[in-house]
């Protein structure tokens, strides 16, 4: 019962998630709307998901631990001054890839 609540793994993939793509699309592609950012913001955004994917892959996460993930995911990279709605896309298509 008590490993329903436990989602330390859960919160430490959604800090790796948000570092790589702080890594892979600063702030400024981010908020770019142009053909070249557009195209790096797709690429990353198939990483992404591809990196999910295969974290779920041998995992059972509940409703908690998707939450957990998506939050400490979103507030990292709204700590690192990326736009509220880039990153409620970004968490959007996480918690989508988790199912």
């Amino acid at each position: 019962m008590f490993s329903w609540f436990n989602a330390k793994e859960e919160k430490e993939f959604g800090l790796q998630l948000a570092e790589f793509v702080i890594k892979e699309m600063p702030v400024e592609i981010a908020r770019k709307k142009q053909d070249k950012t557009v195209l790096k913001r797709h690429k990353v955004m198939q990483q992404l998901a591809l990196k999910v994917v295969e974290f779920k892959k041998d995992r059972r996460l509940n409703v908690y631990k998707k939450a957990q993930l998506g939050n400490s995911f979103k507030w990292r990279l709204m700590e690192e001054s990326f736009d509220t709605a880039v990153a409620s896309e970004l968490t959007n298509l996480v918690i989508k890839e988790l199912g």
